[in-house]
């Protein structure tokens, strides 16, 4: 019998939607073995409510990674991310978690390697001149050091999960450019953004290097930074430690987000 075209179209439609169905059955009946890793921009610092047992590595259980656990299938969850981390520490104290049967892995790392903290710390109590040499030299190290840090983590992650879909998530620019705002000035916030700039661009080679999924989180941010009038981070803040980092909205319709999509497509891509 020859079917006419309009009749293959319409088969062609019923046969999508079931083998979609199937994909989405099998996805859901199977789970997920997932596993954080990362420094305090997967941890949760900032966020608040966070878990005692996770001491000084700061787990908020507003953080993304718990979000993203909470509403999906998982067989497994491990979440060992922890504040002040950088992929030194990331390789040697959080891999343990890894194992053949991780199939998704999502990670934050490298802010640190270059200095975040002393960045900052910089940039509010110094000049605009002394922010912006003090950038500098964070952005050479990014560009020079960096790279390599990032491809000795990324192999090593690959080496303990070699089946698992990996999501490098980066980081959002701190500020909106406005003519009025309290605190820092514009040329800090500007050589600020351009770091955040660079870090992102570093780290996002290194993720296609290694075959890794990139996640850029500036445009969930963009029109939620500091000075926007609809943060989703903090600024100078007690305690010290969350300032400059997402708040709990900005896990929650951050970088959830910015996950939750990568994490969709590099799971349907492993079936």
């Amino acid at each position: 019998m020859r079917l006419t075209r309009p009749c293959l179209a319409a088969l062609g439609a019923v046969t999508l939607a079931a083998t979609s169905l199937l994909w989405s059955t099998t996805a859901s009946a199977a789970g997920t073995d997932y596993v954080a890793l990362g420094d305090s921009y997967s941890s949760g610092t900032g966020a608040g409510s966070y878990d005692s047992g996770s001491g000084s590595c700061n787990r908020s259980a507003n953080a993304y990674p718990n979000l993203w656990a909470a509403a999906h299938s998982t067989n497994s969850f491990k979440f060992v991310a922890c504040s002040g981390a950088t992929t030194t520490t990331v390789a040697s104290g959080q891999l343990d978690a890894l194992s053949s049967s991780t199939t998704l892995v999502s990670i934050t790392a490298g802010g640190n390697d270059a200095g975040f903290s002393d960045v900052m710390e910089t940039c509010v109590l110094s000049s605009a001149s002394t922010c912006q040499s003090r950038v500098a030299e964070a952005q050479s190290y990014m560009e020079n050091t960096l790279p390599g840090k990032l491809d000795s983590l990324y192999g090593k992650i690959r080496a303990k999960s070699p089946s698992a879909r990996v999501v490098v998530l980066g980081y959002p620019h701190l500020y909106k450019i406005v003519s009025v705002c309290v605190g820092l000035s514009n040329a800090k916030r500007t050589a600020l953004n351009g770091a955040a700039d660079t870090l992102d661009g570093v780290i996002a080679k290194a993720a296609g290097r290694a075959g890794f999924t990139w996640s850029d989180v500036r445009d969930e941010f963009t029109g939620h930074e500091l000075c926007s009038g609809d943060g989703w981070l903090n600024a100078v803040t007690i305690p010290i430690e969350s300032s400059y980092h997402p708040t709990a909205l900005g896990h929650r319709l951050g970088y959830l987000p910015a996950l939750t999509g990568s994490a969709s497509l590099a799971l349907q891509n492993q079936t």
